[in-house]
């Protein structure tokens, strides 16, 4: 059995017909499209369907619209952050408000988010209500994450116990709502629903600490942006916040010193930022916190009772998920 590759194809296919054509100004929906065709994992449709398909696979045709909802959302976020961070490259193509401009990026982006919602209100009348509760719970806390990380870059003690909650919000729950909104669709109850959004959750946190790691130690080719922008914009990462906990004073003042700069090579700073990590073990200390993520997503698959095959796609996938080098 092959779930997830079934789920993959189904849902590229649904995208490609939803996004082939469009009424309506160009300069609205055409950056749309281009964000929805760009390519990308589908992590959270992919994860909506399996969840529907361990309770009842004759509803996961049911669950689909809800899951390219899901999509449409999340790459609405992508769109926006890279406006807020200034990106210029995203899954190797230029961002929107590159290839376009920030106004264009904003409308389309805010159109992406009534599209998403409109595909999300297409699930069954009888569980509409729930579906559409957690989603908008999903989505405000999404927001929450967001202005969180922009808090972060104006402030200087950020711990590491406020960064994981700040991707708990801004990454996880949105893969922990999408299984959790699967489950609901494919008949599960309040119970076991909520062990699946604390697999996406715990999921998604792993999921993100690795972002965070390709960031510093992934090949540019394959993650598909430039390596070291968490370092050039002083972001504030699992990476930085554990270097400047655990490097001695000295390091720390050093390291202090390149955050404080205004003017600099790019290259110079990755190399000097990335030597303090290297002293202070980060890139270990990150795979380990990863680890520990992961292992607790397993324990909550574990209390499930239902198909092994199932549960053992979704354990491959976050592992996968934690393991990937784009």
């Amino acid at each position: 059995m092959n779930l997830i590759k079934t789920f993959q194809t189904r849902i590229e296919n649904e995208i490609q017909s939803l996004f082939s054509t469009s009424e309506g100004p160009q300069n609205l929906y055409d950056p749309a499209k281009y964000v929805m065709l760009m390519g990308g994992k589908r992590i959270r449709p992919v994860l909506c369907l399996t969840g529907c398909a361990l309770f009842n696979p004759d509803s996961v045709e049911d669950a689909v619209s809800p899951a390219v909802g899901l999509e449409i959302f999340h790459n609405f976020t992508l769109l926006h952050d890279d406006l807020m961070d200034k990106s210029d490259m995203r899954r190797n193509n230029p961002t929107v408000h590159k290839k376009w401009n920030d106004n264009i990026a904003i409308l389309s982006g805010d159109a992406m988010m009534v599209m998403a919602y409109r595909e999300i209100a297409k699930a069954p009348v009888n569980v509409l209500p729930s579906v559409l509760e957690i989603f908008s719970q999903t989505a405000i806390e999404v927001c929450e994450g967001q202005q969180f990380d922009m808090d972060f870059e104006t402030c200087d003690d950020v711990s590491v116990i406020e960064y994981l909650e700040m991707i708990r919000l801004k990454t996880s729950v949105l893969l922990g709502g999408s299984i959790k909104i699967g489950a609901i669709i494919g008949g599960a109850d309040n119970e076991e629903a909520q062990i699946l959004y604390k697999f996406g959750c715990n999921a998604g946190i792993s999921f993100q600490l690795q972002d965070d790691w390709l960031d510093i130690y992934g090949d540019s080719s394959e993650f598909g942006k430039p390596i070291g922008g968490d370092i050039v914009c002083n972001k504030k990462t699992f990476l930085l916040i554990t270097a400047l906990n655990d490097l001695p004073e000295k390091s720390k003042k050093e390291l202090q010193k390149w955050l404080q700069r205004r003017e600099f090579d790019r290259e110079e700073k990755i190399n000097a930022v990335k030597n303090f990590y290297e002293e202070a073990k980060v890139s270990k200390k990150a795979q380990q916190k990863m680890n520990f993520y992961y292992s607790d997503s397993l324990k909550r698959l574990s209390e499930l009772n239902r198909p092994k095959e199932i549960l053992d796609e979704l354990a491959q996938f976050a592992y996968n998920l934690m393991i990937r080098s784009k």
